[in-house]
């Protein structure tokens, strides 16, 4: 009874969470576009199965995952070996990123557009790895009390270099893979992590030094996928390997043997979680698990959780996304498709509950500098306006080249002003306002819009909205604390 008052509340929760794309959709189909599409059913079918996958997933969460991660961080905090802590943070952010469902969505659609030259599971095995690394070397910064802004300047300064060299057919995947790497499951355990670990040592700030890690885990996957694309793309796959991937994808269409392996894939993307944690449980601390039939249990409703929402999107929110920006174009009016944009952005960004948790988390750390109210507001706005910005280089054909070194320029450049107390939770808010079910939606618009306007190449043009919906809200809280301070100042000088 407990386990099923929970999951409803977990549905509803999911269901909340969708109610903006809903709201956003109607009113388009609605008032503007006047017509329903004819897969409506099926869509609004795929969106149920969705809020159904989101909330298994997230009780499993509940009973497995986030009890055992906080645990296990609280104690190695309180052990004190670096080794030991740099070791737990390489493998939370690996373990938790590779079973991330906005990596795999993203991941697999990478892999269909580019017909097989980027590998679906290869492109997740390094975006993990490369937040598992970024995760230790966030935990050695708290640990020695480095200041954030250093990493980040330095880090992003990386970025741009590196995006000069990197294929154009990378870039926007790139970029978007670093802005799905931190939402429903890597958030709260790396968050605790940091928080945890800042409030644990002394000479530490829990808003200055606890928060951060989130941003370099989205800082470092962009330099690792674009590094691998420029060995993709420097190779050419021979017609008889891409003859023998099309046999194999043949061979297992069958929906039955389909759905099966789907099933094992989402029990082989949760594996490394569980060996990390009985790992670490069991061989470095020597501890039992409290509840072992609790924690089995969670697991299970994770897999079964996340193979849902894999189900769902492929029948409601990608569709979606692909069939709003066909008929957008069709009205021949690109004001209506920056317009659906812009509100599609704010709307999900304002129900994000990855970003609600972090506002109320800063809340609490800056004991009354910051509102997490006014977070929301201008993490919103900014997702908002990057969308947008994103949407018009898509429809004008600009280089994302441009747009995205312009945009991090910008970002460099307000890291250098902006008052040190907002740099690390800056960044950590743009990598937290692209959710699971944000992720797919914004991919489809772009997918979308990539296929049905005439000169567009889908594998560079269609990827990188999720990528400026994580630029912008570090500009907008930045601006905010920038021009706030420079209010404080100006209140004290006047007589």
């Amino acid at each position: 009874m407990l386990y099923l008052k929970s999951f409803s509340h977990a549905f509803l929760h999911a269901l909340k969470n969708l109610l903006p794309i809903l709201v956003v959709v109607l009113f388009f189909q609605l008032a503007i576009l006047q017509q329903v599409p004819d897969n409506s059913l099926s869509m609004a079918f795929g969106l149920l199965i969705v809020a159904v996958g989101v909330a298994l997933f997230l009780q499993g969460l509940e009973l497995s995952i986030f009890p055992v991660g906080k645990s296990l961080s609280n104690q190695f905090a309180k052990k004190g070996s670096v080794p030991v802590l740099l070791s737990f943070g390489f493998a939370l952010g690996f373990s938790a990123v590779v079973a991330e469902p906005a990596l795999i969505a993203v991941a697999s659609q990478a892999q269909e557009i580019s017909e097989g030259r980027i590998d679906a599971l290869v492109l997740r095995l390094l975006v993990a790895t490369s937040v598992g690394l970024v995760i230790a070397l966030g935990v050695f910064r708290i640990i020695f009390g480095h200041p954030i802004h250093w990493y980040m300047i330095i880090g992003y300064i990386t970025v741009v270099g590196v995006t000069f060299f990197a294929p154009e057919e990378i870039v926007g995947l790139a970029y978007d893979s670093g802005g799905v790497t931190t939402n429903i499951v890597t958030v709260p355990l790396i968050a605790a992590l940091g928080i945890g670990l800042a409030s644990s040592i002394r000479g530490r700030n829990p808003l200055i030094d606890g928060f951060g890690l989130v941003a370099l885990a989205v800082m470092v996957p962009m330099i690792s996928v674009q590094l691998y694309g420029i060995f993709v793309y420097a190779a050419e796959i021979d017609s008889a390997s891409a003859q023998l991937i099309q046999t194999a994808e043949a061979a297992t269409t069958h929906p039955v043997v389909q759905g099966l392996l789907d099933l094992l894939t989402m029990f082989r993307d949760v594996l490394p979680i569980l060996i990390t944690i009985l790992f670490f449980q069991y061989i470095i601390l020597r501890r039992p698990l409290s509840n072992p039939p609790k924690i089995a249990f969670g697991f299970i409703l994770v897999i079964i959780g996340l193979y849902a929402f894999v189900v769902g999107l492929k029948i409601g929110l990608f569709p979606i996304g692909t069939s709003m920006a066909e008929q957008l174009i069709n009205l021949n009016s690109y004001g209506f498709i920056y317009l659906f944009a812009f509100m599609i952005g704010f709307a999900t960004t304002m129900a994000e509950p990855a970003l609600i948790a972090v506002g109320q988390q800063a809340e609490e750390a800056a004991a009354g500098k910051i509102k997490g109210n006014m977070i929301r507001i201008l993490v919103a706005a900014g997702v908002a306006v990057g969308i947008t910005i994103g949407v018009y280089r898509l429809i004008t054909g600009g280089s994302i080249h441009y747009f995205i070194i312009g945009g991090y320029t910008l970002v460099i450049l307000l890291t250098a002003l902006s008052p040190k107390y907002i740099v690390a939770l800056a960044f950590d808010l743009g990598g937290v306002t692209t959710s699971e079910v944000t992720v797919p939606l914004v991919t489809a618009l772009g997918i979308g819009l990539a296929t049905h306007i005439e000169g567009r190449n889908v594998l560079i043009d269609g990827f990188g909205l999720i990528a400026f919906a994580s630029i912008f809200p570090i500009v907008t809280v930045m601006c905010y604390a920038i021009a706030a301070d420079w209010l404080n100042k100006f209140n004290r000088t006047e007589p």
